[in-house]
């Protein structure tokens, strides 16, 4: 079987260094907010282009927590409104109410997956207060023109830069780097993943920057002193450590991810499979490699009978989730198709070019 992704395989590779840095980990005996997560944090503010990274626990936090600042500072208040793209994963939505605000869903472009510009000025209301910008499946989302809207109307621009570590514009600027501020997660199946949970926040706020570490800590910048109500979320110092040895790799293991898109883009010939749209930029680094395919339950059964793992991302929108029940009825034609058609293939930096000539030869054998 063709694992969708191996992470056993992924992670071997770099278990020499990872003892070492566990061995390390173990003789200095300081195992929360110590030196590992501080190189860590220099190391990937540096890799991103921003002037601070600060570590949490998670990429869901990673959102909260942005937000929550700009809460604390009083530039967002209780109950406005955040537009979102409607069809990314449920996390980013969650995060938004978590923390008293209102998302206001805007429809994707089905060429590229992530928000359509041209929907945004029409969700504009005199309660926007952000735009929060997802890098669906590893593709930058469209941030001239959103920060170009944004600009025309005041608003703040923030980054889920979840799935899109490393990914570069046109003017050599990464994600994390595009926006006021930025969420990334580091979940083990990410382009950059850690052994277990984790994330962090980037942005050239210093102020912003300030905040977040202190609402992630209790709210404390002085043990046992609370300045504001915060929350328990901090980048583990073992996973700091992983992170900081997996990091030197990353730049290779994108490239190496593209490579094998670029052969399922010019290589995959079934007409009954719609491709995702890619111009060989730097501007995607395929966390996921994902194809439409009206009959896709049916694709998917015949590539596991062949040996070959896929995944959905994801089955059922967040407007169609019992969760938010008050959308139900809402409609979202664009994201409705992408979640109905969407199949992830296989792509890693350990995948091995006979395993892709298998899926490729697979993929154009299926008729229906």
């Amino acid at each position: 079987m063709i694992k969708f992704l191996d992470l056993q395989k992924i992670n071997h590779r770099f278990e020499k260094e990872f003892q070492e840095s566990f061995q390390s980990f173990l003789e200095v005996g300081w195992y929360i907010n110590g030196s590992q997560v501080t190189k860590f944090e220099k190391e990937y503010a540096l890799y991103c282009g921003t002037q601070f990274c600060v570590g949490v626990g998670n990429g869901f936090d990673a959102i909260k927590l942005i937000l929550k600042a700009y809460i604390a500072l009083g530039e967002i208040h209780l109950g406005d409104e955040i537009i979102v793209p409607a069809n990314t994963y449920i996390a980013t939505i969650l995060a938004i109410t978590e923390v008293g605000l209102t998302p206001v869903l805007v429809e994707p472009e089905i060429a590229t997956f992530n928000m359509d510009v041209s929907f945004i000025s029409k969700k504009i209301t005199t309660k926007t207060k952000a735009i929060l910008a997802v890098h669906l499946y590893g593709q930058l989302a469209n941030m001239k023109g959103i920060n170009k809207i944004a600009k025309e109307h005041s608003l703040l621009v923030f980054e889920d830069a979840a799935q899109a570590h490393g990914a570069m514009d046109e003017h050599g600027n990464r994600a994390g780097n595009l926006s006021n501020a930025a969420a990334f997660s580091f979940y083990p199946g990410k382009n950059l993943g850690a052994l277990g949970d984790a994330g962090s926040v980037t942005t050239n706020n210093k102020q912003i920057a300030a905040l977040v570490r202190v609402l992630a800590n209790y709210g404390s910048d002085k043990k046992y002193f609370n300045s504001h109500k915060g929350i328990n979320s901090r980048l583990d110092e073992l996973q700091a450590g992983i992170l900081s040895i997996k990091l030197k790799e990353l730049d290779a293991d994108n490239a190496k991810r593209r490579a094998i898109a670029q052969r399922y883009l010019s290589e995959i010939k079934n007409k009954t499979i719609v491709l995702p749209t890619y111009h060989k930029s730097k501007n995607h680094v395929f966390h996921l490699f994902v194809i439409l395919c009206e009959k896709r339950d049916e694709l998917q059964v015949y590539l596991d009978r062949n040996g070959i793992q896929t995944m959905i991302h994801y089955p059922l929108s967040p407007h169609q989730q019992e969760a938010y029940a008050e959308w139900n009825e809402l409609s979202f034609p664009i994201t409705e198709k992408i979640h109905e058609e969407a199949l992830s293939l296989p792509i890693s930096p350990v995948l091995t070019t006979k395993e892709v000539d298998l899926i490729i030869e697979k993929i154009n054998a299926w008729t229906y």
